[in-house]
Parts: structure tokens; sequence; C-alpha cells
């Protein structure tokens, strides 16, 4: 699907744009709006009708509670639809299986499981939908009077299958107004071909050792593997995402619109707390405006901040999927940052090397529980992590993956960056052009191309 998706967006892009860019400015957002539909449909097209459903309930429900502002009763009821409408629908199509199946399992009856694909974009464009509903609810804007403009912001393309997660407030003026002239366009376009890169020639290249390894039979493999393995996927799931969002990113941009950061080198994080500010940034801020804070946030006492920090971490692992193994990731970080909170953190701030290796050991554990979904099979892969058995496995793999694992660990601090942005114009079209090339060359040639966040 991921593969079939590029291929779209290399195929009809460049119609889109010369229709675009040569529609009178009134009229573009129909065409954004048309253009993303049909991508969506490209995809999904039974789950269409879910899309239209989504746009429809939070477009007149929040002009209804604009109408009744000032009957809150009447408001909370309206609110109420919203919520249940948007959680309804990911709890049936994300979850619904997996609460039938532990019914069943503790209660010994049978509620029949349902054969379900999860509808494309879904985790992300529903947390999108009811934060623009709140928002209406919360007086901090005007309710949208306009549906072509309102869908539009709903289904944008760029970002509708795995975000970033974009609140109606990051994009409400360039909504109605945006500027898209040669040199926004240019920049938009480097930073699609620079995510492009990302995820198709080195979280591709990295993936493919954390495939092998996992397929082995985890029963045998040494210790230096295991954490040679559990490395190659932390950095094939850091630069999949972070380079989706870098390509959304840059045709937002190329359409006028700044959506926001997502990324910001997470692996040179010094503390577990620091790590979550700076990975997949807008998931964070979602929960953190619209579930942390309502709570109250850090300032209460520690029982409650313990309980909201549960609430928090729960919810962040229940997102990512409908698995134990999600449940236990979440309250893995919930664990550590609440650690953090009542005394580690000033401990890290002051040893500067010890707490980026404390960091990483963590984060290198968290992706495992994250990675293995079979709780069995995940046991058996953290004893295999400390099972002090150094044969030479590894050795074959390391030869191999070498020059890719440097790639990586320089990728993921800002050194590249910071070389980057100090080249000529000339020579940093060079660089983008030969990225674009091997990207292009890579997807022809490559069987190997998996989107790991699009099952969420």
């Amino acid at each position: 699907m991921v593969f079939s998706s590029l291929i779209f967006i290399f195929r009809f892009i460049p119609i889109f744009f010369l229709i675009y860019f040569i529609t009178p400015k009134k009229y573009k957002n129909l065409i954004l709006l048309l253009f993303s539909l049909i991508f969506y449909t490209f995809g999904e097209l039974r789950y269409f009708p879910l899309m239209i459903a989504s746009i429809l309930v939070d477009f007149f429900v929040s002009i209804a509670i604009e109408n009744n502002f000032n009957n809150r009763v009447k408001c909370v009821f309206l609110l109420l639809i919203s919520i249940f409408f948007n959680i309804g629908m990911l709890f049936f199509f994300k979850y619904y299986n997996f609460f039938a199946e532990n019914i069943n399992m503790i209660f010994s009856i049978s509620l029949k499981e349902i054969e379900l694909t999860l509808p494309l974009g879904i985790s992300f464009y529903t947390f999108q939908t009811l934060s623009y509903t709140i928002d209406v609810f919360m007086g901090k804007f005007k309710a949208e009077r306009n549906l072509i403009d309102f869908g539009a912001y709903v289904s944008l393309f760029p970002q509708l299958i795995a975000g970033p997660i974009v609140k109606y407030t990051d994009i409400r003026n360039e909504i109605k107004e945006r500027k898209v002239d040669l040199n926004r366009f240019e920049l938009g376009l480097e930073e699609f071909i620079i995510g492009l890169g990302k995820k198709v020639l080195i979280a591709n290249n990295i993936g493919i050792l954390w495939t092998e390894i996992y397929n082995k039979n985890i029963f045998d493999i040494s210790m230096p593997l295991a954490w040679l393995g559990i490395l190659a996927f932390a950095f094939q799931v850091y630069f999949d995402f972070s380079g989706y969002s870098s390509m959304a990113i840059g045709l937002g941009k190329m359409l006028g619109f700044n959506f926001p950061k997502n990324f910001n080198f997470p692996y040179i994080s010094r503390s577990i707390s620091e790590f979550w500010r700076r990975w997949h940034i807008t998931l964070s801020s979602w929960l953190k405006e619209y579930v942390y804070i309502p709570l109250g946030g850090n300032r209460v006492g520690k029982l409650r901040l313990f309980l909201n920090l549960l609430i928090l971490w729960f919810l962040t692992g229940f997102w990512h999927g409908a698995e134990y193994t999600f449940i236990i990731w979440g309250l893995y970080f919930f664990g550590l940052i609440y650690i953090e909170k009542l005394f580690l953190k000033k401990y890290l701030d002051k040893h500067k090397i010890t707490s980026h290796i404390y960091t990483i050991f963590l984060l290198l554990i968290g992706w495992s529980i994250f990675a293995i979904e079979d709780i069995n099979l995940l046991v058996t892969f953290i004893k295999r992590m400390f099972s002090f058995n150094f044969s030479l496995d590894w050795i074959y793999y390391i030869n191999n993956y070498f020059l890719v694992f440097i790639i990586c660990f320089i990728c993921s601090t800002p050194i590249i960056l910071n070389i980057y942005t100090k080249l000529n114009k000339n020579i940093k079209s060079i660089v983008i052009i030969t990225i674009f090339i091997l990207s292009v060359a890579y997807l022809v040639d490559s069987t190997y191309n998996p989107f790991l966040y699009f099952r969420f």
C-alpha cells in the first residue's frame, strides 16, 4: 500500500500541482478537497463514506455549538456527540476485536470478532476533527462555516495517512489565505525529497537487518546480535516515520501550508522526558493539551501526578495499537518519566555522557517492547539481550551493515543538517537531485518498502 501510494504521488502530483496553480485562489480549496478525496479513495474506496461522515459530523456539530454557545448544557451534549462519534469510530475499527477477544476469555462467552482492515489515517484524522470541535467548544475560534474549507482541512492529503497531527489552529489562517510562490515551492520540494531519502535510502536499508534478525530463531541469537537488531529497528522506525513526516511537511509547504514539526533529533536526548519532547511532537502535544492539562498536568500533588501520567501514557501506548505490548510499552515510559520527574532529572542534567547512555539504553529496551507484539517472543528476546552469550553470529551482520550504521548514527544528529545549511545553492541542488534519483532507483528496484507507522 505504501509503495502504491508513493507511485500514486509520483504519477498524479504533477497533474495536481498544474491544476492547483492555474486554479483561481477562491477555488484552490475545492481542488485540494477533491484531490485529497481521490487520494483517500485510491487507498480505501470502501471507507470513503467514513471520511465524508467525519467531515459532516464535526462540521455541523461545531456550528451547532457556536449557535448555542451560551447554553453550556446543550453545548456539552453536542460535544459528546462529536466525542462519541470520533472515539466510537476509532474504537470500532481499531479496538473492537481486542475487547471482544478479552471479554470472551474473561467471561467465557463468544462475542463475534469482525474481520476489518484499519481505515487509512483514522488514528490521525479523528484526533484532528475532535480537537477542532473541542476548540470551538472552548471558544478558541469561531466554527468554520464553509464546508469545502473544512473538508479540505480534514482530508488534507499530504498528512492524511500518518500525520503529523495538524490541529485547525495550526493552519486556520492558511486555509483561508496562503501564499504560494516559487521560493516556497522549492523549499517544500527540498523537504519532500529529504524525507523521501530518509525513508527509502536509510530506513529501508537498516530495516532489512532487523527483519533478518527478527526472522531468525530468537532462542539462538547472541546478546550482541540482539542489541544490534534492536538498534537497527530504532533507526528504522525513526527514519521511516520522520521521513514520512518530512514528505508531508514538504508537500504542505508546496501548497502554502506550514505544518508543525514532528521530529527534532530525538536520539540526542539526555532523558526519556526530553526524548518525548522531540519524538512525534504533534501526538505528544495533542495528548498534553487535550488530556494531560485538563487532568491537572504537573501542578498537582505526587499522587495525582502519578495518576495523570498513568492515564496519559496508557492512552499513548493504546493509541499505537490494540495489543498488550503497546499498553506495556506506554506504561514502561510512564514509569521512567514519573521517576525522572520525582528525582532523577536533576542528576541527569548534571551528567551529560551518563544521561545520554542511560537514555539510549532504556529506549532500546522500549523499542523491543514496541517492535515485538507476541509477549512470549518479547520475553525471550529481552532475555537474549541480557544472556551474556557472546557467540560470533553478529560479526557477519556488522560487516555487511557497518556503513549503514555509520550513516544512521550521523544522520540522527544535527551534524548533516548543519553542514547542509552552509552549502551554496548550487551544491544543495546537486545533493537534492542525487537523493531523488537514488530514491526513485531504489523504489523501482527493491521489493522491500515497509512503512511501520502505517498500521497505526
